[in-house]
């Protein structure tokens, strides 16, 4: 918008872009103001991007192949509300055939027993190798956006009534250089949120991340510019189980890698869940002969809860001498409890249990940390019985 204003250099009027400063009026009841349309979860929501970072092969094209037919379904495969019930999701998956989606797909289909009937056709899925979507390029003038591509979107989007629209993987929808920063701010700002803002639609876009030594991913990890990072409304991470993680899980070490976590990093529309939600990938065999990879909800165990019988043992068991909270002590209370439960702490595994069910007995306050000085004076911390 141009308006009219006086030269600075001059008498004259010249026209030059108008930016308004805008009174903020907005004090009436509260029941009247504008409300979140969450579409999925606290991760998806209408007019928004989201974006999910994830290393390759961890599980995230697997899950989200189940998180469409989800939505379509109007299921809740993955204790994930669904607000406004069944969703038209369009899977727009820019590096595998269609041969490849129609056969994961389907396996996912079996497993959670959705029928053609349950979709209703509200789910949509398209190859980037048969019809590519690229809505910016790399030019001698600078970064330069496909409108009529991402025009032909919006229009098609609006035309199916499409509810979410999955990008799998970002980097193919683009070829500008993905660590420039200024190029990556203006492919999501100009492309994927100017799309979400015109259709009403929440777009999800996947990522990876930077190559690694086996290092815990967080969503600064993921690849080139920070751009994508700051512009997306939520992120979610996808990490494998740890060692550490698959003792606690009572998982054989051999076979964490078939186990995933999902954490949101960046809720800034809703406050992160309070913990990671698990999933599996479990082996689907089609009719066909193919096997294929499906990601299903993994439950947590819970920590064993000590009966009263072994109450009385865990107090007797630590009565008569001071008892460190230190795994790393000689005198870890570990070591007096671990017995009790058959489970031997010079095993990593079962020492780690043991871990587990002295947290559990201090967050049911049958147990408490005390912090008092050891026989050099220094302030540690002991475990003692709550008195």
């Amino acid at each position: 918008m141009l308006r009219s204003v006086p030269d600075p250099l001059g008498d004259a009027e010249v026209l030059r872009p108008s930016i308004l400063a805008t009174q903020f009026a907005a004090w009436g009841d509260e029941l009247d103001l504008p409300t979140r349309q969450w579409l999925y979860g606290s991760h998806l929501i209408r007019g928004r991007v989201s974006l999910d970072v994830a290393a390759g092969g961890v599980g995230k094209t697997a899950l989200k192949v189940g998180e469409a037919l989800a939505m379509a379904a109007g299921r809740d495969l993955f204790n994930k509300a669904l607000p406004k019930g069944a969703l038209k999701v369009w899977l727009y998956n820019l590096e595998d055939d269609q041969d490849e989606l129609t056969l994961r797909l389907r396996a996912a289909a079996k497993y959670h027993q959705i029928s053609e009937e349950d979709v209703g056709g509200r789910l949509y899925v398209d190859s980037g190798l048969d019809q590519p979507l690229v809505i910016a390029s790399a030019q001698p003038t600078g970064t330069v956006i496909a409108r009529p591509v991402i025009e032909a979107l919006i229009a098609e989007i609006l035309v199916r009534e499409i509810d979410v629209l999955i990008i799998d993987p970002f980097i193919s929808s683009h070829a500008v250089s993905e660590n420039d920063n200024n190029a990556i701010d203006t492919v999501v700002k100009q492309g994927w949120v100017r799309i979400a803002h015109e259709t009403g639609c929440a777009v999800n876009l996947v990522h990876h991340i930077r190559k690694g030594n086996g290092e815990e991913a967080n969503a600064d990890s993921a690849r080139g510019a920070s751009a994508l990072i700051g512009a997306a409304r939520s992120v979610q991470v996808f990490n494998r189980m740890s060692e550490d993680e698959a003792a606690r899980a009572d998982v054989e070490i051999e076979k964490r890698k078939f186990y995933f976590r999902v954490t949101n990093e960046k809720a800034n529309l809703a406050p992160p869940p309070n913990r990671a939600d698990w999933y599996r990938m479990e082996s689907v065999d089609l009719a066909n002969g193919e096997k294929v990879g499906v990601a299903r909800q993994f439950m947590w165990p819970t920590p064993k809860t000590a009966s009263l019988f072994e109450l009385d043992e865990i107090f007797a068991a630590l009565a008569g001498r001071d008892w460190r909270q230190s795994p790393q002590c000689n005198d870890w209370a570990g070591h007096a409890i671990g017995p009790i439960f058959d489970l031997d702490t010079s095993d990593k595994q079962q020492s780690r249990k043991v871990q587990d069910i002295i947290r559990g007995l201090v967050n049911n306050g049958h147990l408490r940390v005390v912090v008092k000085d050891d026989e050099k004076g220094r302030s540690k911390p002991y475990i003692e019985q709550n008195q």
